[in-house]
C-alpha cells in the first residue's frame, strides 16, 4: 500500500460534470491506499477463506427492491453489451443488459470466465461486497475525499486526466478509443479490463486511479458537494442519500474514476474529480475498488 501524507486541497471541480461541484478546501489525515485495484486472485482468496457469497451469486429479495419484476430479483447482474452499429447515446439500454448468472467467476455471463485473469480488477462486485473484502483484509473502502487526493498524485488542484494519451509517454489509461459504444479500437492494447498496474503509476506510485474500472468508495451519493470547507468527510448520511434516488433503488453509493467505457465523445470520467451513483446491491463489469487503512 501507498501511504499518503495528511494535507488540505481544493476537491472537485467546476470545469467538467455539475455534480463535480462546488470546489471547497477539504483536509485530509495520513492514510495509506491500495497501489492497484483488487485483482481477481486477491478476491477468490478472500471468498476461499470466508464462503462469502456476493450479492451477484445470492440475488436480491423483494424486499431489497419492491416492485421489481422477479426475473430482475434472479442471482445475476449487469454486463455491457457492445452493439454492432452506432446507437443512440441517450439510452444506456441500447449497451447495457441485465445478465443472469453472471458474477465475479463470470463477468460477461455464463459460458465467461476469469481464467487467465488472475491479476484483473476483480467486477460483478457490489459496495457491500467491496466492505466485506476491505474487513476481512484488515482495511476498509477509501473516501471519497482520500481517493481524490490519492488520484490527483501530488500534482496538486491542477491534476487533470482530459487527454488518456501522451504523444511522449503514450497511454496513460485504459479506456475506450473509437466510436463509443460500438467501435473499440483498443489502441491502448485493451478492450475490456486490463491487469492491474499495466499503465505508468501517478506521482505517489499508484495504479490505475482512472480508466480500467470505477472503483467504489464508502460515501453516499447526493449529486453535489457541500459548500463548505471539511475535515476528513465521510460524505452525506444514508438517509440524505435516499432523498435523491429512486424509493425502489433506495440510496446510491459513490463511484470514482471512470473506467475501459469512458470515451472523450461521451462519458470524459476518466479524470480525478469525476463521480457517479451505483446501486449498493448491484455489481458491473466495469466497477471493481481498491482497499484502504488508516495511518498508525
Amino acid at each position: 500500500m501507498i501511504q499518503i501524507e495528511g494535507q488540505t486541497f481544493n476537491m472537485g471541480s467546476q470545469s467538467h460534470y455539475r455534480e463535480e461541484g462546488p470546489i471547497r478546501p477539504v483536509t485530509v489525515s495520513t492514510f495509506f491506499i491500495g497501489k492497484t485495484e483488487v485483482t481477481n486472485a486477491e478476491f477468490g482468496a478472500f471468498v476461499d477463506a470466508t464462503g462469502y457469497v456476493t450479492t451477484a451469486e445470492r440475488g436480491l429479495t423483494q424486499e431489497e427492491r419492491p416492485g421489481w419484476p422477479p426475473e430482475l430479483l434472479e442471482p445475476g447482474s449487469m454486463v455491457f453489451a457492445q452493439p454492432a452499429e452506432p446507437v443512440d447515446l441517450d439510452n444506456p439500454n441500447k449497451w447495457w443488459r441485465w445478465v443472469a448468472g453472471a458474477n465475479w467467476r463470470a463477468p460477461e455471463g455464463p459460458g465467461s470466465t476469469i481464467d487467465g485473469r488472475d491479476n484483473h480488477p476483480v467486477v460483478q462486485v457490489s459496495p457491500e461486497d467491496a466492505e466485506a473484502y476491505a474487513i476481512w483484509a484488515g482495511g476498509r473502502l477509501p473516501t471519497e475525499a482520500e481517493w481524490e487526493l490519492a488520484a490527483r498524485g501530488g500534482l496538486g488542484d491542477g491534476a487533470t486526466w482530459d487527454e488518456p494519451y501522451d504523444p511522449v509517454s503514450g497511454w496513460k489509461a485504459n479506456t475506450w478509443q473509437g466510436e463509443f459504444p460500438s467501435t473499440d479500437m483498443a489502441a491502448d492494447g485493451h478492450h475490456g479490463t486490463s491487469p492491474v498496474a499495466s499503465f505508468l503509476p501517478n506521482g505517489y506510485g499508484i495504479h490505475d486511479m482512472v480508466g480500467n474500472v470505477w472503483e467504489h468508495v464508502s460515501d453516499w451519493w447526493v449529486p453535489t458537494h457541500p459548500n463548505v470547507s471539511e475535515t476528513d468527510p465521510h460524505g452525506p448520511s444514508e438517509a440524505l442519500a435516499a432523498r435523491f434516488s429512486h424509493p425502489e433503488i433506495g440510496a446510491q453509493r459513490v463511484v470514482k474514476g471512470g473506467s475501459w467505457l469512458c470515451a472523450p465523445a461521451f462519458c470524459m470520467r476518466y479524470r480525478p474529480t469525476a463521480r457517479q451513483p451505483f446501486e449498493r446491491g448491484l455489481g458491473s463489469n466495469h466497477t471493481g475498488f481498491r482497499l484502504a487503512k488508516n495511518a498508525q
